[in-house]
């Protein structure tokens, strides 16, 4: 039997770009897991109405669509963690995370998708032959493919592009590595999933996208958020093994 796939969405002032973002997913996991997908938009408690226009449009596209609304902003990776947590519930079997801005090209999902039948998870990567951004400047390329080596290097991990957030995880990765215990936002969060699934031993590969920046609404990336990767990153070294260690101790 075809795995049953949810597609996490998270959202905050997403009006412009939503309804556009859920009906081009909902196409492409029409060709890609037919019959057994779902899209779940977690939004943030919204002022812009994001809520309210992913729930006419999941009406619109015969119930495909769900929201879980939170009640108010608590960063992407809570958003991420409550939309996981959602889908196990759900019966999910592949968990895929992406952006609601069509950054990440829903055309990709299909090539993601095929490629968890060998992986347990699968990174769309701008960072290998094949991926690639476009409309970024200097400063932008420059901070992301930086973050990328920095934590590379920090980790000792081979994967080129760790700080992006178009991935698709096995249901048996997220409940293997104690996801009670992530606190990272933002990058961060991006870079721990992938470090702890590693960490266990899970088999981790790289699809190319081409990232494309958004054209409607602003940007969520901050200072903050950069400053947090600085030093959060090395901490990784000493928080992700140490959560892992308590799930196998707990499993004996």
């Amino acid at each position: 039997m075809e795995p049953v796939v949810w597609v996490i969405v998270p959202t905050y002032n997403e009006a412009g770009p939503i309804e556009r973002t859920l009906r081009e997913a909902a196409q492409a996991l029409s060709l890609a897991a037919p019959g057994r997908h779902r899209i779940l938009v977690v939004d943030d408690n919204s002022p812009d109405g994001t809520a309210a226009i992913a729930e006419r449009v999941g009406a619109e596209l015969g119930g495909v669509v769900e929201v879980l609304r939170r009640p108010g902003k608590g960063g992407l990776g809570q958003a991420y963690l409550a939309g996981f947590a959602h889908a196990l519930a759900g019966g999910a079997d592949l968990v895929c995370e992406m952006d609601a801005d069509l950054s990440h090209d829903p055309l990709h999902l299909p090539d993601l998708l095929a490629a968890a039948a060998e992986a347990d998870v699968v990174l769309g990567s701008r960072y290998v032959r094949g991926g690639g951004v476009t409309d970024w400047g200097p400063l932008r390329r420059l901070v992301s493919r930086g973050g990328c080596v920095y934590a590379r290097l920090v980790l000792g991990l081979p994967q080129r592009d760790l700080t992006g957030g178009y991935k698709v995880i096995r249901r048996e990765v997220l409940e293997a590595i104690e996801l009670e215990s992530v606190r990272s936002q933002g990058y961060v969060f991006q870079i721990e999933i992938t470090y702890r699934a590693v960490l266990a031993g899970f088999r981790v590969t790289e699809v190319p996208i081409v990232f494309r920046d958004r054209t409607i609404g602003t940007s969520k990336m901050s200072a903050r958020i950069a400053v947090e990767a600085a030093w959060r990153v090395p901490q990784l070294r000493r928080s992700a093994p140490a959560a892992l260690a308590r799930v196998a101790a707990a499993r004996r």
